[in-house]
Formats: C-alpha cells, structure tokens, sequence
C-alpha cells in the first residue's frame, strides 16, 4: 500500500456523516470471548469514559488502540495502548479480537443487508453480537434462544420502523 494511502487508513478520515458505533471486547479462553457494541453520539473523551465505566470495573485492562478519546481512561483503569501506526500486535496488547467482530459486522451490512437505516442500526448491532457471542453454538441452539427470548414480548409497527417519540 502506498504511503499515503497507509496514513489515511491508519489516521481514519473521522466521523463526519457517520453513525459512530463503540464496541468492547471481553476477553475470554479462545472462542469464549463476548462482545458488547452500542450506537453513541459522539467520539470525545467524555461520552467515551462515560460509556466504559457504566460498562467496566474500574482497575481493570484495558487493550485500546492510540485514540486520544480514551485519554481520560488512564486514571481510573489500567489501560495498555497499541499505537497502529507502529505495529498491531505486542505481546498481549491488541485489539484484534474487537476488530474481527468489526470486520465481522462490516461483511453483514455490506454484503447481506445492503442499506442499514441509522435508526435501525442498534438492531442490527444485536444481532450481530448474539451471533458473535454464541458462535459455539448450533443454529438451532441460537434460533431456540432467540425464540426464548421474544416470548412474551410485543413490538409495535411504530417501533419496528423507528417513528417512536
């Protein structure tokens, strides 16, 4: 890849326009790991601390990559930074298990579903880390979860198309 292409890809050409979804990887014996992926508003050091620390311990590690969002993170946790620019992997320190369920959910929104309406995307965030997190699992083992799951429950038309106050 040519070098300016390389810098492009590694520094992101930001969110403008974008829907910006944050993912968190909970790392476990292989295949055991479980993800978590949420739609948020914005990408500052602030909603970023907010949204981990309702989600994670505080003492723990943390393996992110060189995002300056993160910054506020050191204080409260023990955060180790792979800088992507220099390499991806060292030792321990990566963060290719949330990028497989990146890659994972790009093919699926590209190649499966196409065109993803924004108000729908949290949906399809669901989905996508039910699959990840129960991949161990048989079709019909996940398909009884699902199953399981919606019993009981009542979505309106409204809801389903995103026209809820």
């Amino acid at each position: 890849m040519h070098a300016s292409k390389k810098a492009k890809k590694i520094k992101g050409t930001g969110t403008s326009g974008k829907t910006i979804v944050m993912g968190a990887l909970q790392r476990g014996p292989k295949g055991e790991s479980k993800v978590q992926a949420k739609v948020i508003k914005a990408t500052d050091r602030q909603t970023l601390k907010d949204e981990v620390e309702a989600k994670v311990e505080k003492g723990s590690t943390l393996y992110t990559d060189g995002h300056s969002g993160y910054d506020l993170l050191d204080a409260e946790y023990v955060r180790l930074v792979i800088d992507h620019a220099v390499k991806y992997v060292d030792g321990k320190i990566s963060t290719n298990g949330i990028e497989n369920f990146w890659t994972l959910l790009k093919r699926c929104l590209k190649g499966t579903y196409v065109s993803v309406e924004p108000f729908h995307l949290h949906r399809y965030l669901d989905e996508q880390a039910y699959l990840f997190n129960n991949r161990k699992d048989s079709n019909l083992d996940r398909f009884v979860g699902v199953v399981r799951g919606v019993e009981g429950k009542r979505i309106t038309y409204k809801q389903l198309t995103g026209h809820v106050d």
